[in-house]
């Protein structure tokens, strides 16, 4: 379990960088150069990303379950996760009206990934693991929104034909993870549940 506390306190704290300390992430931008300052970042989240995974790989193995909750959970999940993907998708589609509407679409599609995996799994490692998830991410939501408030961010409205392209792709994706992906990388087939 250690390893996994580790790997979320480094993946975490440094996506937390921004929320804590914007003056010195600033500083450390100016003086290193944005791809110098990109390199390192990644360097560390992907180190305290790989930590998750060896620590939570290893914490299943002999899980702590708190609770258990009935089968039909699980559909509610597999729905919940459809939108998550479709923010993501959002996140990064040029011209959405969704990404316009929700300003930070990637850290709502956290927040549901996060509850609905919290809902599906009940042992200790889960509720470690996404439990941080989701508090990292509502902080970060609440963060981010007051930031463009306070400095009058105004994002372009987007259109109906990019939001349809988003959904669109989205729920492919989502398809993709439900029917094959998550079980060839994770080891558990959602639909099988």
């Amino acid at each position: 379990m250690e390893i996994l506390i580790t790997g979320l306190l480094i993946f975490l704290g440094s996506h937390s960088v921004r929320i804590v300390a914007e003056d010195w992430r600033n500083q450390q931008l100016q003086r290193w150069g944005k791809i110098k300052w990109k390199a390192a970042f990644s360097l560390v989240a992907l180190t305290g990303l790989l930590l998750i995974i060896k620590g939570y790989s290893e914490a299943a193995t002999n899980p702590v379950i708190l609770w258990s909750l009935p089968a039909w959970i699980n559909h509610l999940v597999l729905l919940l996760m459809m939108p998550a993907f479709i923010l993501l998708v959002a996140t990064y589609w040029p011209g959405s009206g969704i990404k316009a509407r929700v300003g930070h679409p990637m850290l709502l599609a956290v927040k549901i990934w996060a509850l609905a995996h919290l809902l599906a799994n009940g042992s200790l490692a889960d509720l470690i693991l996404f439990g941080s998830f989701l508090i990292w991410a509502v902080i970060d939501f609440a963060v981010c929104r007051r930031r463009d408030r306070r400095e009058g961010v105004a994002r372009p409205s987007g259109s109906l034909a990019r939001d349809i392209q988003v959904t669109v792709s989205g729920i492919v994706i989502w398809a993709l993870f439900a029917f094959y992906l998550h079980s060839l990388l994770f080891g558990v087939s959602p639909m099988a549940l």
